[in-house]
């Protein structure tokens, strides 16, 4: 199989993991809270078990990161994090008490923790102008799962059977079905995904292999002195790496004898590891996530993931109150949404490719101040008839779905450039690990407000202004740099 066809395939996979996350989502939420009442559980360990998913997926996403930089093998950690899935999704199907239904929540979360490994891999194997795209069309289909997945449960809630000593219902038949699709998955990866090279030693084996066939043909002695001065320029450089107190050769030759004495230079395989595990001797926390640049690029993952997870804790109460929604209704409505982000992820992997990260992050960020803005002055107290009302909640909620995926794609591609290509794993592990904090506290906030709105929205824009202000001050900072290990990699042919 050719290297072309074995990214199509990879990348695909990769899609596929987005997509079924979206889906099980999308199958999983409505359905919950009634599942947990057939098990007389109290209304506050519906919180209890949706935050158990964040919380287990936060704890891991680091440690896969951490796994994934050491090893460069991602796709053993995609097949060990996705028995995690299968499992807990089967602990959901089984559902003999509240108590199981949180754990098998627990347990499927730490299969998020994937992610990061997965982002780590995508920074590695793609340019880094090419690198918004690919994101962007990655997390397009998780909102393609978010908008299909309701369409099973269409089927799911007919479901009225036992399987064995298991009842299957339109409460645990999603458990069944999303373990079904994840096993399924699981075979697709051990076939379809490739743990391809990294994007720097493709771009350096072609320049190499161009270097080779544009060489012009030398004279004798010429042809004799290169591979000679070639092994010393090697043999000093792996000196100054390998170790300082081997002695250094100056002559201009070398006999054999003294050749005999020169330790042999490490193989590629060994090189790799030794870069691999040296990453994170030179990795210095304080250093890395303390930069003016990863700060403000990880305020903006809380921010974005906090003000869109009270959104959508706050959207049902309020149609309920003021337009006396129900079930169909919301549902058309997540639908629509569901579209308009589709969209606009489509529409910011145009972008992208024609603006930079933080022009993208920075029309974003300003859609987002423009619809907090407007919730807080026309939402929160709708005033007018029903229609204009109406129109009011959907202009709000419009301009608030719109700003989402500019921030999102344009702070996770700008934080793969910013954090050090070594440790990206990790490094976003601890960008989804904010995120999962996020998704915690979003709707814990929102949750505990649905009457106090002006306080609700005023903190979302208070945090929108702050994020703003930090943009503004530190723009000309967030830009990929021009590394040391950028410029060696465009010269190591010699």
């Amino acid at each position: 199989m050719d290297n072309r066809r074995k990214r199509k395939l990879t990348f695909f996979t990769i899609g596929l993991i987005f997509l079924l996350s979206g889906v099980e989502y999308a199958v999983i939420l409505p359905t919950i809270w009634m599942y947990l009442q057939t098990l007389d559980a109290a209304p506050y360990f519906l919180g209890l078990t949706l935050s158990a998913f964040s919380l287990s997926g936060l704890l891991s996403g680091p440690l896969f990161g951490l796994w994934s930089d050491r090893t460069g093998n991602t796709k053993k950690i995609i097949l060990f994090s996705n028995v995690f899935e299968i499992i807990g999704n089967f602990m959901y199907f089984m559902g003999f008490s509240k108590w199981l239904l949180l754990s098998s929540r627990l347990v499927a979360g730490v299969g998020t923790g994937a992610g990061s490994s997965i982002f780590g891999f995508l920074t590695r194997t793609t340019a880094p102008e090419d690198r918004a795209t690919v994101f962007a069309a990655i997390m397009a289909c998780r909102q393609v799962g978010l908008l299909i997945g309701p369409a099973f449960n269409l089927f799911l809630r007919l479901c009225d059977f036992r399987l064995g000593p298991f009842v299957v219902n339109k409460y645990t038949g999603p458990g069944l079905f999303m373990c079904l699709l994840w096993a399924l998955f699981q075979v697709l990866v051990v076939f379809m995904f490739s743990d391809l090279p990294p994007i720097e030693k493709v771009k350096a084996k072609e320049t190499c292999k161009k270097m080779v066939e544009n060489k012009e043909p030398g004279g004798e002695d010429s042809e004799e002195r290169k591979p000679l001065l070639h092994s010393q320029e090697l043999a000093a450089s792996d000196d100054s790496v390998v170790t300082s107190k081997r002695p250094t050769y100056h002559t201009s030759g070398v006999s054999n004898t003294a050749q005999n004495h020169i330790s042999p230079l490490p193989s590629p395989a060994q090189s790799d590891q030794w870069e691999s595990s040296n990453s994170f001797k030179n990795f210095g926390i304080c250093q890395e996530f303390l930069k003016e640049s990863v700060i403000v690029l990880l305020f903006a993952q809380f921010i974005i993931l906090f003000n869109q997870t009270a959104l959508e804790t706050m959207v049902t109460p309020m149609t309920q109150k003021y337009f006396n929604y129900g079930e169909l209704e919301n549902s058309i409505m997540y639908c629509l949404c569901g579209v308009e982000v589709i969209s606009s992820f489509l529409f910011v992997r145009w972008l992208s490719q024609r603006a930079s990260e933080r022009v993208v992050l920075a029309i974003g960020l300003a859609i987002c101040n423009i619809s907090c803005v407007w919730c807080l002055v026309f939402v929160v107290k709708p005033v007018g008839n029903f229609s204009w009302q109406l129109t009011e909640f959907i202009i709000g909620v419009f301009l608030q779905v719109l700003g989402l995926p500019f921030v999102a794609v344009a702070q996770v591609s700008l934080f793969s450039k910013v954090t050090a290509q070594k440790t990206q794993g990790f490094s976003h592990g601890v960008r989804r690990s904010v995120g999962g904090l996020a998704t915690i506290l979003g709707p814990l906030w929102a949750g505990g407000l649905t009457d106090n709105l002006y306080v609700m929205i005023g903190l979302m824009l208070g945090l929108l202004a702050l994020l703003t202000l930090m943009l503004a001050l530190s723009y000309n900072r967030l830009v990929a740099p021009t590394t040391v290990e950028q410029l060696n990699n465009s010269e190591s042919c010699a």
